[in-house]
C-alpha cells in the first residue's frame, strides 16, 4: 500500500479498483421519459470516472420498484440502451461502475408509478410520511400491498432479470440497495414486517428476503461481483425494529459464506450502535465504509483495517475530479442543495473541475 492509503489500488472480490475512493450512489432525479438514463447521465457519471468505483444511484428492478419521480429503472430495453450508453462513457476513462439495485417498497407513490405498477411491502403497513411527485406536489406514502408468497419469488425473479440486464448494459457488477427503509430493510425489520410465514416472525425468516435476493444476483453474477449496502439502527422512511444489532449480526453471517464481493456499511445515525464495529466483527470479507468521510478519516480507515475502501457521496456531486482534489490538496467546492433533486443540468453536470 502507498503513503496515502485511498489512492492505492484494491481487488474487492471480483472488482478491480485503480484507487479505493468509491463513489457513493446518490438519488439525483434525473431519468427521462420512460425512467431512461439520458445523455446528463452519460456526461455525470463519465465525468467522475477517476474514482475507484461508481455505485450508480437507485435504480428500480421492475415498475413495481419505483418510488421516487425521475429514478431510473433498468427492466426495458430502452433502459438497458440508455445505461449502456454510460458504462460505455466510464469504461472509455479506466473506470469501474456497479449498478445499485433499489426496490422502494411501500416508499413509493403512484403519482409517479406506471398506472399498472403496484406497491408491495412484507405487510399492509403504511409509511408515515410524504414524498414528492412532479403531478401531485407532496403526498402520503401509498397503503402497500401484502406480498404473497409467490408474489416474493416474482419480485426475487424481477432482480435477477434486472440482474441480467445489468450484465448486457455493460455495468462490472451490482449492490443490493437493503437500508435506507426500503423492501429489503422492510423485511428484515420488526416494525414493518408482521408476517407469520417463511418470510417473517423468526428472525431466520425476516433475514429470508435479503439472503434470497443476494443468492439470486449471484447465480447472475457471481457473488465476487455482487455487493449489499445496510444502515443498521437508520429509522429513515419510518423504519423501526426491536432489536436492529441482533438483527444485523444474524443477517451478515448468514450472507458471510456467499462471499460476496464487499459490504457497504452506512454509519448509524443511533450513537448507540457502531456500525462499523459490528461489520467488522461479523463480516470478513471487503468493507466500504460510508457517511462523515474526509481525505484524512478516510484515510485511517484504511490504513486502521476497518475498511478496504471509502465511499463519498455529497462531495462528488460538486467535485467531478474528486480525486484529483484529494491528491493536490486542493480544496473542495460546495454544492447548492436546491438543485440535488430538480431536473435538468444545473447542479446536476454544471460543476466545474478544479482550475489549475
Amino acid at each position: 500500500m502507498t503513503a496515502t492509503p485511498l489512492l492505492a489500488p484494491v481487488q474487492l472480490g471480483g472488482l478491480a479498483l485503480r484507487n479505493r475512493i468509491v463513489m457513493a450512489p446518490m438519488t439525483r432525479n434525473r431519468a427521462g421519459p420512460g425512467d431512461v438514463p439520458g445523455e446528463l447521465s452519460v456526461d455525470y457519471y463519465a465525468a467522475r470516472a477517476d474514482a475507484g468505483m461508481i455505485i450508480t444511484e437507485g435504480t428500480q428492478p421492475s415498475r413495481h420498484g419505483k418510488g421516487y419521480a425521475r429514478t431510473p429503472g433498468l427492466y426495458t430495453r430502452e433502459q438497458l440502451a440508455g445505461w449502456r450508453r454510460v458504462t460505455d462513457a466510464v469504461h472509455a476513462r479506466g473506470g469501474t461502475i456497479v449498478l445499485q439495485m433499489m426496490h422502494c417498497g411501500r416508499i413509493a407513490s403512484h403519482h409517479n408509478k406506471d398506472a399498472d405498477a403496484r406497491t408491495v411491502a412484507p405487510s399492509v403497513l403504511r409509511a408515515s410520511g410524504r414524498m414528492f411527485t412532479d403531478t401531485a406536489g407532496l403526498v402520503e406514502f401509498d397503503t402497500p400491498e401484502e406480498l404473497s408468497i409467490e408474489g416474493i419469488r416474482a419480485t426475487i425473479g424481477e432482480y435477477a432479470q434486472s440482474g441480467r440486464a445489468a450484465q448486457l448494459a455493460g455495468f462490472d457488477g451490482v449492490e443490493l440497495h437493503a437500508a435506507s427503509g426500503y423492501l429489503p430493510m422492510q423485511f428484515l425489520s420488526t416494525g414493518t414486517n408482521h408476517r407469520m410465514d417463511a418470510y417473517g416472525g423468526a428472525l431466520t425468516h425476516r433475514l429470508r428476503f435479503v439472503v434470497e435476493v443476494l443468492e439470486a444476483l449471484s447465480e447472475v453474477w457471481g457473488a465476487g461481483q455482487v455487493g449489499l449496502r445496510i444502515c443498521p439502527g437508520n429509522p429513515f422512511n419510518d423504519l423501526r425494529d426491536e432489536n436492529p444489532v441482533e438483527t444485523y449480526e444474524a443477517l451478515l453471517r448468514t450472507v458471510a459464506p456467499l462471499n460476496l464481493a464487499y459490504l457497504h456499511v452506512i454509519r448509524s445515525p443511533d450513537a448507540t450502535l457502531d456500525a462499523f464495529a459490528l461489520a467488522q466483527a461479523c463480516f470478513a470479507g471487503p468493507r466500504v465504509l460510508n457517511d462523515g468521510f474526509d481525505f484524512a478519516s478516510g484515510n485511517a480507515a484504511v490504513a486502521g483495517g476497518a475498511a478496504a475502501a471509502v465511499s463519498f457521496a455529497r462531495a462528488f456531486i460538486a467535485n467531478p475530479d474528486l480525486v484529483e482534489r484529494f491528491e493536490g490538496g486542493w480544496p473542495l467546492a460546495p454544492f447548492d442543495r436546491k438543485t440535488l433533486y430538480t431536473p435538468g443540468a444545473d447542479g446536476y453536470t454544471s460543476y466545474p473541475r478544479h482550475a489549475r
